[in-house]
């Protein structure tokens, strides 16, 4: 198997699960994290004085760099799958059936899988 660089795309370091148990931490890339941009929906409600919109638009993806040879760029799941053309990008696998490492309070403390956007 090819040996890649991980760029940290999200705002919060990354634990990754090796097969031998050990973390491999991956700091956030220090130019920022990868974003979709967002338009919000129109107001159109208010419910016990909370105000109701419209469901949030989705755009383009700012922050995400070219492919690189041998690079793999972690992102968060809303990033990765506005991407899916995109074989180089990846999200943490934190679904319920992803395995991810839990505290006894339920954060995420590693994952075991990375997700391709494609």
């Amino acid at each position: 198997m090819t040996e890649v660089t991980f760029i940290n795309l999200t705002p919060h370091p990354l634990n990754l699960r090796q097969a031998d148990g050990t973390d491999l931490t991956v700091s956030p890339d220090p130019a920022g994290p990868a974003r979709v941009m967002t338009t919000p929906g129109e107001d159109v409600d208010e419910l016990n004085g909370i105000a109701l919109y419209g469901a949030t638009q989705f755009g383009e993806v700012e922050g995400l760099p070219a492919p690189k040879a041998a690079t793999i760029y972690i992102v968060s799941g809303l990033v990765a799958g506005q991407v899916k053309d995109r074989a180089d990008v990846v999200a943490p696998g934190t679904g319920p059936q992803d395995g991810a490492v839990r505290s006894e309070k339920g954060h995420i403390v590693a994952v075991t899988r990375l997700v391709k956007a494609c």
